[in-house]
C-alpha cells in the first residue's frame, strides 16, 4: 500500500508539473472542444518512472469476454417479456418465426461487415470511428453528439427501469409496485454499473460473462420444457401456422423493424477493438459465435413460447415468460423477474463498458471534452467517460418521457449504422489496398446498408412526426460543430475556464492522457 501510495503522489506531482506548463498551450490553440484531430495534450514527461506501467487500456478482451459483451448486451428483456411486436404485425405463428430467422440472419450480414471493419480499422469506437474515416468529422461528430446527449442516457435509463421493476417484483406478488421504489433502485443500479466500469476493466468483464451465463440459463429454461412439450404433441398452435390475420403492407415492414431492433446489440465489441486480445481472429469468432447463439435463442424460445400459449394469448399477455412458466413450472415461475432482472443489469453493464470507449475515442480526436480521453493512473480505464454518462442518465431517469426520445431517434441509430456498413463498399474500391485480415462478399453490405435505409425510409413514412422531430434533434449537431469544434476565436474567459476545469477533473479523478499507443 506504501509503495502504491508513492506511485500515486509521484504521478499526481507529475501532473501538476505538466499541466502547469500546458495551460499556455491550451489557451493559445483555443481550448480543448477545436476540430483538430488529437489535441489533447502530451503524455506525462517523456519518460515513465523507473517500475511505473504506461498509463494506456489494456488488451484484456479475450474470446469469452468478448462473446459476452456481444450476447450479453444483444439479451435484454425483451424477449422475456413482450416479444410480441413482430408477432403483432405479422399475423400468423408461421409468419413470424419466419422473421424472427431472417432478421438473424440480416444482423449476422451487419456483424461480419462490422468484423471486416473492426479487423481493418483497428481502433475503438465503432460507428463513429468508421463514418470518421470514411465521411469526414461532421457526421461523425453529429453521431457522437445525439448518442452522448439522447440516445445512450435515455436508452441505458430504460433498461434500467426494466431492471428496477423486476428486480423488485418478488417482493411486491400482492400488490402494484411504487413508482418511486422502481426509479431509486434503478438509480442504485445504474451507479453500480458506473463505479464497476469506472474501477476495473477486469471485473466488469468477468460480471458480464457471470450475467450472460445467467440470460442463457434463463432462455434454456424456456426452450428445455418447450422442446418437451413438443415431444409429447403439444403442436396445436402450430397447426395452419400460416394462416390467421393477414400481414399488410406495413405491417411485414413493421415486424422486420421489430425484429432487427431485438437483434441490436452485434456492434459493442467493435467499441471496444483496440482492447481486444488478437482483434483479427477474436471479433470476427465472437460475433459468428455470438449471432448463432441469439439467433438460435431467440427462434428456439419463441418455439417454446407457442407450445403452451396461443398467438391471441401472447399477444394479451404482459409478461410472455412469466405466463409460459407458471403454466409449465409452478412455484419455479418465481425466479423468472429475477432472471430478467439479471438480463437487463447484463445490457446495462455491456452498454456502458462499450460505449464509454465510444466517448474515448471521440474525446480522443477532439469531438469532445479532453477530459473523457483520460485514463485513471492505477485502475487503467476510462473513468471520466464511464461516469459522464451518470448523471444524463439520471436526468433521463427522474425527467422526460424516455420512450418518446428513443422514438424520435431509433432511425438515427439505422441511418449511422447504414452509413457506416456502406463505407466499407466504399473503403474496397477507393483503399483497395488495405490490409484486410477478414473480408465478407460484398453482397453482404450490400444488402445490409439497403436494410438500414430501407428502415430509415420505414420510420419517416410509418411515423412522420417521431422520425421529423429526431431529425430536427439530429440535426442539431451540425451547429454544435461549427460551434464547438470549427470556431477558434473562443472568448479567453471560456479558454481559461475550460482549461481549469480540465486540470481541476484530472486532480480529482486521477486520470492522465493515455500514452501516444494507440496508433495501431
Amino acid at each position: 500500500m506504501l509503495e502504491r501510495s508513492h506511485v500515486a503522489d509521484a504521478n499526481l506531482e507529475n501532473l501538476h508539473h505538466h499541466l502547469a506548463g500546458a495551460v499556455a498551450s491550451t489557451i493559445s490553440n483555443g481550448g480543448y472542444l477545436q476540430g483538430s484531430v488529437n489535441t489533447r495534450l502530451s503524455s506525462l514527461g517523456g519518460k515513465e518512472p523507473p517500475g511505473q506501467e504506461k498509463v494506456v487500456l489494456k488488451r484484456k478482451i479475450s474470446l469469452l469476454r468478448g462473446i459476452s459483451i456481444i450476447i450479453g448486451t444483444i439479451i435484454g428483456a425483451g424477449i422475456f417479456i413482450s416479444p410480441k411486436g413482430v408477432l403483432q404485425n405479422t399475423g400468423s405463428v408461421g409468419l413470424s418465426l419466419v422473421v424472427w430467422t431472417v432478421c438473424g440472419v440480416l444482423s449476422l450480414f451487419g456483424a461480419l461487415s462490422y468484423a471486416e471493419l473492426g479487423t481493418t480499422i483497428r481502433k475503438s469506437g465503432g460507428h463513429y470511428t468508421y463514418i470518421l474515416e470514411v465521411f469526414g468529422p461532421l457526421p461523425a461528430f453529429v453521431r457522437v453528439w445525439v448518442e452522448l446527449l439522447i440516445i445512450r442516457p435515455a436508452a441505458t435509463a430504460v433498461i434500467s427501469l426494466a431492471f428496477g421493476r423486476y428486480i423488485l417484483e418478488p417482493f411486491f406478488i400482492q400488490c402494484e409496485i411504487p413508482e418511486l421504489a422502481v426509479k431509486l433502485i434503478t438509480a442504485v443500479g445504474i451507479t453500480v454499473v458506473m463505479v464497476l466500469n469506472g474501477m476495473s476493466v477486469s471485473w466488469s468483464a468477468r460480471i458480464q460473462i457471470f450475467l450472460t451465463f445467467c440470460k442463457l440459463t434463463a432462455i434454456l429454461i424456456i426452450i428445455v420444457p418447450g422442446m418437451m412439450q413438443l415431444i409429447k404433441g403439444q403442436t396445436q398452435h402450430f397447426k395452419d401456422a400460416f394462416s390467421g390475420r393477414d400481414a399488410s403492407i406495413m405491417g411485414l415492414p413493421l415486424a422486420f423493424y421489430y425484429g432487427m431492433y431485438a437483434y441490436a446489440g452485434w456492434f459493442y465489441l467493435n467499441f471496444v477493438t483496440e482492447e481486444v486480445e488478437n482483434p483479427e481472429k477474436t471479433i470476427p469468432l465472437a460475433i459468428c459465435i455470438s449471432m448463432a447463439v441469439v439467433t438460435i435463442g431467440y427462434v428456439l424460445t419463441n418455439v417454446a413460447y407457442f407450445t403452451t400459449i396461443s398467438a391471441e394469448e401472447l399477444l394479451l399477455s404482459e409478461a410472455v415468460a412469466v405466463t409460459f412458466s407458471e403454466r409449465l413450472l409452478g412455484n419455479f415461475s418465481v425466479a423468472v423477474p429475477i432472471f430478467v432482472a439479471l438480463s437487463c443489469f447484463g445490457s446495462m453493464n455491456g452498454g456502458v463498458f462499450a460505449v464509454s470507449r465510444l466517448f474515448y475515442v471521440a474525446s480522443r480526436e477532439g469531438h469532445l471534452p479532453e477530459i473523457l480521453s483520460m485514463i485513471h493512473i492505477r485502475k487503467h480505464t476510462p473513468l471520466p467517460a464511464v461516469i459522464v454518462l451518470h448523471p444524463l442518465t439520471m436526468i433521463m431517469l427522474f425527467s422526460g418521457d424516455l420512450y418518446s426520445l428513443l422514438n424520435f431517434l431509433s432511425f438515427a441509430r439505422w441511418l449511422f449504422i447504414g452509413l457506416a456498413v456502406a463505407g466499407l463498399i466504399y473503403l474496397r474500391y477507393k483503399r483497395p489496398d488495405m490490409h484486410r485480415p477478414f473480408k465478407v462478399p460484398l453482397f453482404i453490405p450490400a444488402l445490409f446498408s439497403f436494410t438500414c435505409l430501407f428502415m430509415v425510409a420505414l420510420s419517416l413514412y410509418s411515423d412522420p412526426f417521431s422520425t421529423g422531430i429526431g431529425f430536427i434533434i439530429t440535426l442539431t449537431g451540425v451547429p454544435a460543430y461549427y460551434l464547438f469544434i470549427i470556431w477558434d476565436k473562443k472568448p479567453r474567459w471560456f479558454r481559461r475556464m475550460s482549461d481549469i476545469t480540465t486540470r481541476t477533473l484530472q486532480i480529482i479523478l486521477e486520470v492522465v492522457p493515455e500514452e501516444d499507443c494507440h496508433k495501431l
